[in-house]
């Protein structure tokens, strides 16, 4: 069985791929319309319609490109074999760090989250999955860094994964409510000093 490679987008369908991205992750999904895109982009709601019929497909498509980009980077470092599992896991922290940054974006699955009850189904089986994966590319590294000497832990992996996942979407959404960015870099320090004491 031969499977064809997705048609690539037109420039029109990337820029409100990348406006509804933002504004879900600023607003939530709940909370923008097509007329938001329509106005931010200077086009016709009809245009956006064109390439995405409904909101559940535009939503559908903003995660399923979001979470292609991120696993791509995940599949890539992890990968590569020259690396030590510390610089696999600070590799994983920059675009958390890259979101605190901002005034108030956080990460796409983590703002969807927020709403999960609100969501169609197609949304919340792909913030699921998005989840589990991270969580299950986390347990990988804390394994690999425990096997190497560079990683002492005081919990199971996978417990461990759950934790830091969590511990990092949760310092987003603290920091956009207080405006503190230290609020992530605090998780990331105590992060890494419990992972590498002892080790």
């Amino acid at each position: 069985m031969t499977t064809t490679a997705p048609k690539p987008r037109s420039e029109t369908a990337e820029q409100i791929l990348d406006l509804a991205e933002t504004l879900i992750q600023t607003r939530g999904y709940s909370a923008f319309s097509y007329q938001d895109i329509a106005d931010g982009l200077g086009i016709r709601k009809a245009s956006i319609h064109y390439h995405f019929p409904s909101k559940t497909d535009l939503g559908v498509a903003v995660i399923d490109r979001y979470v292609a980009r991120f696993g791509d980077a995940l599949a890539a470092i992890g990968a590569d074999q020259a690396q030590s599992s510390l610089a696999m896991l600070e590799f994983y922290l920059e675009p958390y760090i890259g979101f605190a940054k901002t005034p108030d974006r956080i990460c796409l699955c983590g703002a969807l989250a927020g709403e999960i009850l609100a969501l169609p189904p197609q949304l919340r089986s792909r913030v699921d999955g998005f989840f589990q994966t991270h969580q299950d590319w986390l347990t990988d590294i804390l394994k690999r860094g425990t096997r190497g000497g560079e990683f002492a832990l005081a919990a199971p992996p996978a417990k461990l994964a759950r934790f830091i996942f969590s511990a990092l979407q949760g310092a987003l959404l603290v920091k956009r409510a207080t405006g503190d960015a230290t609020q992530l870099r605090d998780v990331i320090t105590v992060m890494k000093l419990q992972l590498t004491a002892g080790s």
